[in-house]
């Protein structure tokens, strides 16, 4: 069923074909398969944005589009602007002293940065999973999850709660102990315990900066398999700066460059045929 299209409170040169490492090409032949649409989810779409910290323009004329139901991998070498993209997505560049932005981020049609929009609402609609797990150290785990509905002012209740946990596979491993910290989890765990949280609030959208960068493999391939099962029913975006992990999660694959984009096409066709010899350079580790 189509959800209803107002979430958002509103107030008053040619090119040869490039020799690719064998590994990353196999990789890329196996990306995501697609799960069944539970829900349908929304598009994000960049027009034009920019992004400034201070002085430094670190985001230049982005127009770029997030596909529904699918994960979108952002690549590209550190300083790039990937972070900074996903922070102007919900509006948490603009919480950083000195940060702004301008241009148009819509959630479908609606421009997260109209002045009359929520903020509140927007990151309930766009939820955010961090590079280093960010549990509320003094919460216990069923507090966590339940946090994000206590401040959108809506029930918390533990079925809810409950679910949130299994949908982001924590659940077993937790049900025993809701009452404990959230902080005394594994690291892997804590991410996952954030990554319920998120989705408590049924997010449209969600974003994951680095989200298995500071996991070890079994974590880092639990988070994987979470981003298949979940696109099912949100969009994600992704930024990672391990490319075997972008061509197994992601059905898009944008490379960016200095605060611009490069290309942005099929997973496979990034990582096998890029148009851009820049693209090629980076996906075989020429740079970066």
């Amino acid at each position: 069923m189509t959800p209803d299209p107002t979430p958002l409170t509103v107030t008053d040169e040619p090119h040869t074909e490039p020799v690719v490492s064998p590994s990353l090409a196999s990789a890329a032949t196996h990306t995501a398969t697609t799960e069944p649409v539970q829900r349908e989810a929304r598009t994000i779409t960049l027009e034009k944005l920019n992004a400034w910290y201070g002085d430094q323009h670190s985001i230049k004329d982005l127009s770029l589009t997030f596909a529904p139901n699918q994960a979108t991998a952002l690549i590209g070498p550190s300083g790039s602007g990937k972070s900074t993209v996903v922070r102007c997505i919900n509006r948490m560049h603009e919480e950083i002293p000195g940060a702004r932005a301008s241009g148009a981020v819509k959630l479908d049609d609606f421009d997260v940065y109209d002045p009359k929009v929520d903020v509140v609402a927007v990151r309930r609609a766009i939820g955010m999973v961090f590079q280093k797990p960010n549990p509320f150290p003094t919460m216990s785990i069923f507090d966590n999850v339940a946090s994000g509905l206590r401040l959108t002012a809506r029930k918390v209740d533990p079925g809810h709660v409950e679910s949130a946990l299994r949908d982001a596979g924590l659940w077993e491993e937790v049900k025993d102990r809701l009452r404990k910290p959230g902080i005394g989890l594994s690291g892997g765990q804590q991410q996952r315990l954030c990554i319920a949280r998120a989705l408590a609030v049924e997010p449209d959208v969600l974003l994951m900066d680095e989200p298995a960068s500071a996991l070890d493999p079994i974590s880092t391939l639990k988070i994987e398999e979470l981003v298949q099962e979940l696109k099912s029913r949100v969009t994600i975006v992704i930024v990672t700066h391990n490319m075997q992990q972008a061509a197994r999660v992601a059905d898009q694959t944008a490379f960016m460059l200095d605060g611009q984009l490069v290309e942005i096409g099929p997973t496979s066709r990034i990582f096998t045929n890029p148009t851009d010899s820049r693209t090629e350079e980076y996906v075989t580790g020429k740079f970066g």
